[in-house]
């Protein structure tokens, strides 16, 4: 396929429905170098052989196709990218070109071409090796595409884990590939992983791409230890932006008579909020769901919502994420609802709480945290 097809279609790629902004591409240099890279391997694989992981808007998919591959299988974490890729695929007419699936065996079975953006945990990207070496063909290339600042001599030895041969390419415009070949026979997928905490009376279970993995980070205590005074008339409780899914799992372990609903954007998120329901034994009580900003909830339904939201967007600390899930905690709570919220001090999310939710007091704080709960003001 000639160059021109392919930076035509890439010409067309938009973020939506991310955020839009002149200095915010939905193609970057780590996309081009990976198709550029790709390209005879591409054209070379024969239907169902390509794989994409964490493709951000669509291009290392769309691309791939305009390149030669057929019956692309792709996972992103990020349910955004999943609807950026979806959109872009309908404006460039490649709509049916690609299946949307979990990160597990059926994405890499049999696969020759394996493209992915580097995660910036390394046990994301020791599953997402574990995945490839143990179903894909015995003549893969994986190849991981990440900028040169975020690239560390660990991810070598991780992919060194699943493949006999790993290198990395001289980088262009500040950006580098690791290429992986040579999968190690006898690899199996060592996620989700579990850890007990006895103090907490909790198991947890994370896949590699959770945000803390099985530890229990201490915004995320702060908050346990002051959810005993959280609406305690409260029938229904939203754990919003819930990761592996703690918060909702100690609600309804403590209160036997809450309706607990847990959501996230993250694919990892939610199959990690999962398998922390199921080991408390709790799966009849805790419903999990994939959403963005709890879109899907409807208005005024919720008693009580439970939050530790985000501060990093990429690599840089920012309030946007975060405001987007008080703006939708508003939304979801009914009139004199509860949002009991913790963040790290030196954010300045209380004028933000009061703006968007209603009436904010802090209910604990020390030394890095801040513990709030805001009343949402009757509508208008």
């Amino acid at each position: 396929m000639p160059q021109a097809a392919l930076s035509g279609v890439l010409a067309l790629l938009r973020r939506e429905p991310d955020v839009e902004a002149p200095d915010l591409v939905a193609v970057d240099a780590t996309d081009r170098l990976l198709l550029d890279e790709a390209a005879p391997l591409l054209a070379a694989a024969g239907p169902g052989e390509v794989a994409v992981v964490d493709d951000s808007y669509g291009a290392l998919t769309l691309g791939a196709v305009t390149t030669g591959a057929r019956d692309v299988r792709v996972h992103q974490d990020l349910l955004v990218g999943e609807l950026a890729l979806a959109r872009n695929a309908e404006r460039t007419g490649l709509a049916g070109t690609y299946r949307p699936l979990p990160l597990g065996p059926g994405l890499a079975d049999g696969a020759r071409v394996v493209l992915a953006k580097a995660p910036r945990s390394l046990d994301a990207l020791r599953e997402l090796t574990e995945v490839v070496a143990a179903s894909a063909g015995p003549e893969v290339t994986l190849l991981v595409g990440g900028q040169v600042k975020h690239m560390t001599p660990a991810m070598n030895d991780v992919l060194a884990g699943g493949f006999t041969e790993v290198h990395a390419t001289l980088a262009r415009q500040k950006s580098r590939l690791l290429v992986a070949r040579g999968p190690r026979p006898g690899v199996t997928s060592s996620f989700p992983r579990r850890q007990e905490h006895p103090d907490l009376g909790l198991a947890v279970c994370a896949h590699g791409a959770a945000f803390a993995g099985t530890r229990v980070d201490a915004g995320t205590r702060a908050l346990l230890r002051a959810l005993p005074r959280a609406a305690p008339d409260a029938r229904t409780a939203l754990d919003l932006g819930c990761g592996t899914g703690v918060l909702a799992t100690a609600l309804a372990r403590a209160r036997p008579q809450l309706a607990v609903l847990a959501s996230d954007a993250s694919a990892a998120a939610v199959a990690s909020a999962q398998a922390t329901v199921r080991a408390n034994e709790l799966g009849d009580r805790v419903r999990v769901t994939r959403d963005d900003a709890a879109s899907t909830v409807a208005a005024g339904s919720v008693d009580l919502v439970v939050c530790n939201p985000p501060f990093h967007v990429g690599a840089a600390v920012v309030t946007a994420a975060a405001d987007r899930l008080f703006a939708a905690a508003a939304r979801v709570l009914r009139p004199g609802g509860q949002l009991w919220c913790v963040y790290n001090n030196r954010l300045p999310h209380r004028a933000a709480l009061r703006r968007l939710v209603g009436p904010t007091r802090v209910a604990a704080a020390d030394r890095w945290f801040t513990v709030t709960v805001s009343t949402r003001r009757s509508r208008g």
